[in-house]
């Protein structure tokens, strides 16, 4: 294929998957154009988005292609778990057996033409939630901030007592979620930056110590005002699937899922893996220590049935720190090095635009 802005590339051996794509191309008033995998690097990202299937998506990840928007993994048949692993190797945002999700598939692609005449969107947003209540994804969600230069740290989680007792921003001023009143709409990343709570470089939106139902739209807001701004938003997660929470799963570039080093931390992410990984393909496990049974991390991953982004022994000390001012990390954190190999497994950022 050459450069063709403006298309859909199809990637896929199956002579029928290719018709039914180009059907579902044409309802969304795009035009699909049939590639070999893998493809130039030119088409790779001239493309408005591209449609591959299980094997290409492998030949394409093998061939070190970078994350982009836009990249569906396409199946004649419900996935199963190979094809969740090639989604999540090529970063796949979304997963569409056909014909059966045709109408999904119709709906993301007209979100990539309209992404497309937006122009590229400047950071980066990560989802943290745990596989059981106490695994520390709060804490693994904090540290991700702390180690990012100028992030955005969002709590979305309304029992969770508010994230700002970690993060150390408790008495710093600035605004909270029961402070905001937003119905959705474009915020310029400066003024949201500006108004919140920042510590450590780390600009801060927590909730408050009552609880706070968050509307799916303020969440989306303050995101895309991050994002548009260059920030890597890190949001932490509840295990409740509210609204909010499942539109910024659906919308992050990397789902991480936090479980313990047991039994009934690996049986708890089991449970919820399925769930998330219906929602966003991109999930990984990060293991944290000990392990009291001697289970292996790469077992735990196997056993749930992810890919294992990071595993960390324990944090000396980090109940009693946690106490006094929130999370610090000192240079041989364990906690610091799990999520800088996190963050390594993020597409690049583009130049981020004024906001």
């Amino acid at each position: 294929m050459t450069n063709n802005p403006g298309a859909v590339l199809t990637l896929a051996a199956d002579a029928d998957l290719r018709e039914q794509v180009d059907r579902v191309a044409a309802a969304a008033g795009l035009r699909a154009v049939p590639g070999c995998a893998p493809p130039t690097r030119k088409a790779w990202q001239a493309a408005i988005a591209i449609l591959l299937d299980e094997e290409s998506a492998r030949e394409c990840a093998r061939d070190g292609l970078p994350r982009r928007e836009g990249v569906i993994l396409i199946c004649p048949a419900e996935p199963e778990s190979s094809t969740w692993a090639a989604a999540m190797a090529i970063g796949a945002r979304h997963v569409c057996a056909v014909p059966a999700h045709d109408g999904e598939l119709v709906r993301h692609l007209a979100d990539a033409a309209d992404a497309a005449l937006e122009g590229p969107r400047a950071g980066r947003v990560i989802a943290v939630t745990g596989g059981r209540g106490g695994a520390g994804a709060s804490t693994f969600a904090t540290a991700l901030a702390l180690v990012a230069s100028g992030s955005l740290l969002i709590d979305l989680d309304p029992w969770g007592g508010g994230i700002d007792l970690l993060a150390g921003t408790e008495s710093a001023p600035g605004l909270r979620w029961p402070d905001l009143s937003l119905q959705g709409g474009r915020l310029a990343w400066a003024a949201v930056r500006n108004a919140l709570p920042n510590h450590q470089g780390v600009s801060v939106l927590s909730g408050a110590r009552h609880g706070h139902q968050l509307d799916a739209g303020a969440v989306d807001a303050v995101i895309d005002a991050g994002r548009r701004g260059g920030a890597l938003v890190i949001c932490d997660l509840p295990r409740r699937m509210t609204s909010a929470a499942t539109a910024t799963l659906d919308g992050s570039d990397l789902v991480a899922l936090i479980a313990t080093c047991d039994v009934r931390g690996v049986a708890a992410a089991s449970a919820m893996a399925p769930e998330l990984r219906d929602i966003n393909p991109n999930i990984g496990l990060v293991i944290r220590g000990p392990a009291p049974g001697g289970l292996r991390a790469v077992e735990a991953a196997k056993a749930v049935g992810l890919p294992l982004l990071a595993a960390m022994r324990p944090e000396p000390m980090l109940a009693e720190r946690l106490e006094h001012g929130g999370l610090r990390l000192r240079r041989r954190s364990p906690l610091g090095a799990a999520a800088r190999a996190v963050l390594t497994l993020l597409p690049p950022a583009t130049q981020a635009r004024t906001a």
